[in-house]
């Protein structure tokens, strides 16, 4: 069912203004690591990479996230010089050809360098937990900034009990917390955007009440990110078919999700569901005064 989409202001990323008032933005994903679950080690230089990166804008994404550490389940740590390494030159080089720039870290030297570099975002999946230092490098640059719900660390966040009473509301509970604290440490309401985190710490009962859900999250006035592309829960729903081949349920995943009041989709395949949003984004205007 359409829901009436909740409007946030504009948000500033670096030299870059986005705006909600439209259509559905796409964060286009450039993973730049040897271990991400569906494309790590796809672009193996900074070259490929960027040339990537530059394929991705074209077929319509909105901005670029651009990621040196792996936080999928079972990730291990690596040091923060490795990090900055694969991070760093990328990000220079898609921002100097004037691409809005996302760095997806929860280290504070790899953010400050990325923002550095021309970056206008950060994409933390800890919502500035991780490393305390976050804090102030989102608040001295003015970096827009991405929180996002995670239970546990990327290693460990699929083990052990992942039960909630109401996942929707303890999500929109914590991250409307969130955004209190930083405000209150010297943030900007204006600087945030919110991510359940579908699959960071949660089942696929849960991924599929996040994505069914997501009016409440709208709720709070900032920008709702969702990030489906290509994880296991859509394998699991469509009868276990690999990374690969689950773009058909990313598109659906995005669409219901837009439907329900997402204001950003964050995916690998940005052809394709830029494609499903013209469409889904047309349908909202045409049904929802």
């Amino acid at each position: 069912m359409l829901v009436a989409r909740t409007i946030p202001p504009p948000i500033r990323a670096g030299q870059h203004v986005l705006h909600f008032e439209n259509r559905t933005l796409v964060l286009g994903v450039l993973n730049v690591t040897p271990d991400s679950f569906s494309d790590g080690g796809r672009y193996a230089s900074a070259a490929d990479a960027v040339a990537a990166g530059v394929r991705l804008w074209e077929e319509g994404a909105d901005i670029l996230d651009v990621g040196g550490e792996s936080t999928r389940p079972g990730a291990e740590e690596i040091p923060e010089t490795v990090e900055l390494q694969r991070v760093v030159p990328v990000v220079e080089a898609l921002a100097g050809r004037g691409i809005p720039v996302s760095v997806d870290t929860r280290h504070a030297p790899v953010a400050a360098a990325a923002l550095k570099a021309g970056a206008g975002l950060i994409n933390d999946v800890t919502a500035l937990t991780h490393d305390p230092a976050m804090v102030d490098v989102a608040g001295s640059s003015g970096a827009a900034v991405i929180l996002m719900h995670m239970r546990g660390a990327p290693r460990s966040m699929q083990q052990g009990s992942l039960h909630y009473d109401d996942v929707v509301e303890e999500v929109t509970t914590y991250l409307e917390g969130r955004v209190e604290r930083l405000v209150g440490q010297g943030l900007t309401r204006e600087q945030l955007l919110i991510d359940p985190g579908m699959g960071f710490g949660k089942g696929v009962a849960d991924n599929v009440e996040l994505m069914t859900g997501m009016e409440r999250l709208t709720r709070s006035g900032r920008a709702v990110v969702w990030g489906p592309s290509r994880k296991s829960t859509l394998g699991h729903l469509l009868g276990g078919v690999p990374p690969a081949a689950r773009l058909m349920g990313t598109v659906a995943s995005c669409v219901v999700a837009v439907a329900g009041g997402a204001h950003v989709v964050r995916v690998h395949d940005v052809a394709a569901v830029r494609q499903a949003l013209a469409v889904a984004d047309a349908g909202r205007g045409a049904f929802i005064a």
